[in-house]
């Protein structure tokens, strides 16, 4: 079993490689080879799933020890890590088929199915990873994959600023989620997480650390959940990112990538104290509604949905947070079904009419038929209707939200009301867009389209039709309206109590309905009612206070500003690095250099000092002791010459001086 899995581990990567090597020769069969191996992932995923479900494994190498830490490459395997494998794979597979039509005119289609690979072996490795060194190895290669994708058109600078804003938003998460786990490893000497789990359910590692220390922990490596799954304050990048192709964002932002933060919360869950657990709910449940919000004023057709992944990750994200684990997992499940087929179908729209203007599209549903009932199915789980995927996993959601809060104190009760109300922002928006998209316009707004706009191909209605099917209530729960005893919370049971659920149900179908209501009337200028358009003044109204309030502070810190296509000077966050740049050239200019300097010039001046003291003094001492000496030498030779009269007058001067020294 262990090769099975290493088998459906290395095969992504292995097709990858082999369409490296080849390069544009494999432009052909590059799509259908792609396609293959993530069907032969699934049906080995389908196997493993069958086999080991309710059966945890653990498979363990060593990998290298430091001093006396061992530290070991270890895959798991539990019911989280098998449905995930179903779940990448299957996206996956029906991403590559949908791809093979859309990128069909694409020169470098070696290369965008080759980088697909890397994604979907870095996704595997996060889900099989039994420790978090290893997952973090996935959760890179995860980062380096998206930035490749992303900035797939490398020929446009806006994708290509695209993908470097992801990427550095993504490195600012992923430290503090690196952090995290060598803080773990500092306090607990490992970071594998079923020691871990095991350890912490007897309470013995209490002793080590504190409640307040295994909280920053929780948080720093919550840090990677923030950056990945694009929550606040991270969660910029996503809507950019949708400048690579529309599959990318299918597979990357709506399905996988974007839900391995939520992962990665179900697996350190055991690790979150209450009080981290409480920022977590704070922070997903702001993420939630600032992605629902900044959705309503969208024309883009991709960033709409991209703002609506956010919403619902934060969704998710406040699930956790609040202690609705199981429930956050199954709306991590149906989000990727129907936000894949929202996704897929908005492709095939663009595909269409090669724009992404929502503006300058409608009408389209006589023309696109089958992309039109796909993309109403998904559109209705998206909103929450019933008999739809979406309603039941928000539905649990929110059913453990009101829960939680009536626990708690009156205040508690901000989080599932603006969970509620995120969803009527939800259905409102996806309403707006889907008559923007397909439905007649008025007179005054037609909009007249080339004459060729057809239906996609039946490889790209495939992938469509399935995902929209896959949003139906049927698959998850025989009960539309409750999902407690579907098969999903049979494999992870939850104890939450459903006291709450008829309330609940009941306005979530009364705020879906407003939403979708207004939504489908305010459509068009001259239908919009006046409390709708009071709102859109008074936002108006608000966005141009904060400019103008703003504008000094802006202009001074050039953090946030937009990519300018004709300068090219200010980029995200390019402009304070560069600020940051100047400042450290400055300091490393007039400063360290001048210091290094003058350090330099005075040991020159010094070394000149001691030469010329080495030369006139000590070497002239030395010197005139041997002239001295020299001299003496040969004055005092002068007087040993081998002559007689010499010798005797030597002695008589030597008489001579001696009576007068006597005599005197």
């Amino acid at each position: 079993m262990f090769s099975k899995l290493l088998i459906l581990l290395f095969l992504p990567l292995v097709s990858c490689l082999g369409l490296l090597s080849v390069g544009k020769k494999a432009n052909a069969w590059a799509g259908c080879v792609a396609s293959f191996v993530s069907l032969l992932g699934l049906g080995i995923s389908l196997y493993l799933f069958q086999s080991w479900v309710h059966a945890p494994q653990q498979f363990a190498v060593e990998w290298f020890q430091l001093k006396e830490k061992s530290f070991t490459l270890s895959l798991q395997t539990d019911n989280l890590t098998l449905i995930m494998l179903v779940l990448v794979h299957f996206v996956a597979l029906l991403v590559q088929l949908f791809s093979i039509s859309y990128m069909h005119d694409d020169a470098g289609r070696w290369r965008y199915f080759a980088f697909l690979g890397v994604f979907v072996f870095s996704m595997l490795l996060i889900v099989l990873a039994g420790n978090l060194f290893l997952m973090y190895v996935g959760w890179e290669l995860v980062g380096l994959s998206s930035y490749l994708l992303i900035g797939f058109w490398y020929e446009k600078p806006r994708a290509v600023w695209a993908a470097k804003k992801a990427f550095i938003l993504n490195r600012i998460g992923d430290a503090g989620f690196l952090m995290g786990i060598l803080l773990l490893f500092w306090y607990f000497g490992t970071s594998e997480l079923s020691v871990l789990n095991s350890q912490l359910a007897v309470n013995s590692l209490r002793f080590t650390v504190s409640d307040n220390e295994l909280t920053l922990i929780g948080l720093l490596l919550f840090c990677g959940a923030v950056g990945k799954s694009a929550q606040f304050p991270l969660s910029a990048w996503l809507p950019d990112a949708m400048e690579g192709p529309t599959p990318v964002s299918a597979l990357i932002h709506a399905a996988t990538m974007v839900a391995a933060g939520i992962f990665l919360l179900a697996r350190i869950y055991f690790l979150l104290t209450p009080d981290a657990l409480t920022i977590i709910a704070l922070i997903g449940g702001i993420t939630m509604v600032m992605g629902a919000y900044r959705a309503i004023f969208q024309t883009d057709i991709k960033k709409l949905l991209a703002y609506s992944t956010i919403s619902q990750l934060g969704l998710m994200v406040l699930g956790m947070g609040i202690g609705a684990r199981e429930a956050a997992l199954f709306h991590l499940l149906t989000h990727a079904f129907f936000k894949a087929g929202l996704f897929l179908c908005a492709g095939a729209v663009i595909h269409a009419v090669h724009t992404q203007d929502m503006r300058q599209m409608g009408n389209l549903r006589p023309k696109m038929k089958i992309t039109f009932i796909a993309y109403s199915i998904c559109a209705a789980a998206l909103a929450g209707l019933p008999f739809f995927s979406g309603f039941l996993s928000k539905d649990a959601i929110l059913v453990e939200a009101f829960a939680w809060a009536s626990q708690r104190t009156a205040i508690a009760y901000v989080l599932p009301i603006a969970a509620l109300l995120s969803a009527g922002l939800t259905a409102f928006y996806i309403t707006k867009q889907w008559r923007l998209v397909f439905l007649s316009r008025p007179a005054s707004g037609t909009v007249v389209h080339s004459p060729d706009i057809h239906e996609a191909d039946k490889l790209m209605q495939l992938p469509m039709v399935l995902l929209a099917g896959l949003s139906v209530f049927v698959w998850f729960s025989v009960n539309p309206l409750d999902a407690a005893h579907g098969w999903f919370f049979q494999l992870f049971p939850s104890k939450v109590s459903h006291e709450w659920h008829t309330i609940v149900a009941t306005l979530s179908i009364i705020v879906a309905t407003i939403g979708i209501s207004l939504g489908y009337i305010c459509t068009f200028n001259h239908n919009i009612p006046s409390l709708v358009q009071q709102f859109g003044t008074l936002h108006d109204a608000i966005k141009k206070a904060y400019e103008q309030g703003w504008d000094s502070v802006k202009h001074q810190l050039q953090i946030l500003r937009e990519h300018d296509p004709e300068t090219e000077q200010f980029l995200f966050l390019i402009s304070p690095l560069q600020k940051i740049g100047q400042w450290l050239y400055h300091l490393d200019s007039k400063i360290v250099d001048v210091t290094v300097n003058g350090f330099a010039y005075l040991t020159v001046i010094i070394a000149h000092i001691i030469g010329r003291f080495d030369r006139m003094v000590v070497d002239g001492a030395v010197n005139g002791a041997a002239w001295l000496a020299r001299f003496v030498g040969s004055r005092t030779r002068n007087l040993q010459n081998g002559q007689a009269q010499s010798y005797f007058v030597v002695v008589l001067v030597g008489i001579i001086a001696v009576i007068l020294w006597v005599l005197h």
